[in-house]
């Protein structure tokens, strides 16, 4: 697997997700002590979706946060580049599609609203994925991002970053289908960009009205904007 600074080739990308998608979703609430849960009920509140709405939930995985938001009457469609992910998800009972995330397979303005949760920072090229989703996005349409970030405490940064991410490939051993993987992801928590940095990027992909507020003291951060009407 290609280091998490540089590069990231795609096919590897939809390969090592493929190897974690057996027991995918138990992993994560082990190793986020089950902290992934709220996070994605604070996604669920921001994104707000309505009856009615399109949404597209992006690198989707197993389809646990599509299936949450569609409980809002929302129409809500699953795309994941990782065919293992999806599958890993079939018995979630909402629309699935294996997708690029910088060449999406629908039409311009789709959607009213996209999200994406943990999947941002595996993309091959960040901005170019924004504006991509923005494409596919209406005018005055929502986006929602749902990603690691920097905790504001100054002590506690100093262990996250240097103990913390160390010991969970360790913790993977035990919990995933392919511990090695974590590595990487371990990697990738550690060399993406802060709060504002990424809300930069997101400004630059042709958003406006970009804010963030930080969960769980920074560790994640939940990012919105909306495309210009």
């Amino acid at each position: 697997m290609s280091r998490a600074g540089l590069d990231k080739n795609p096919r590897e990308v939809a390969e090592m997700f493929d190897g974690v998608a057996k027991g995918y979703d138990r992993t994560n609430s082990v190793m986020t002590l089950g902290f992934d849960r709220r996070w994605r009920e604070w996604s669920r509140r921001v994104l707000d979706a309505r009856p009615g709405e399109r949404v597209l939930d992006l690198a989707a995985g197993t389809a646990v946060s599509t299936v949450e938001y569609a409980a809002s009457g929302a129409w809500c469609v699953a795309a994941d580049f990782s065919v293992g992910m999806l599958l890993g998800g079939r018995h979630r009972d909402v629309p699935k599609v294996a997708a690029d995330a910088l060449h999406l397979p629908f039409a311009d303005g789709a959607f009213d609203a996209v999200t994406v949760s943990f999947g941002l920072r595996n993309f091959n090229d960040t901005e170019a994925a924004l504006r991509e989703m923005a494409r596919v996005v209406r005018p005055g349409g929502r986006l929602v991002v749902c990603e690691v970030s920097t905790p504001t405490f100054r002590p506690f940064r100093y262990v996250y970053m240097r103990h913390l991410l160390k010991v969970l490939p360790l913790i993977a051993k035990f919990v995933s289908s392919n511990p090695d993987a974590y590595k990487y992801l371990a990697e990738s928590m550690r060399t993406w960009p802060d709060q504002r940095a990424l809300g930069e990027v997101v400004a630059r992909a042709g958003w406006e009205d970009v804010a963030w507020m930080n969960l769980t003291g920074g560790m994640v951060a939940l990012h919105r904007a909306t495309k210009p009407a």
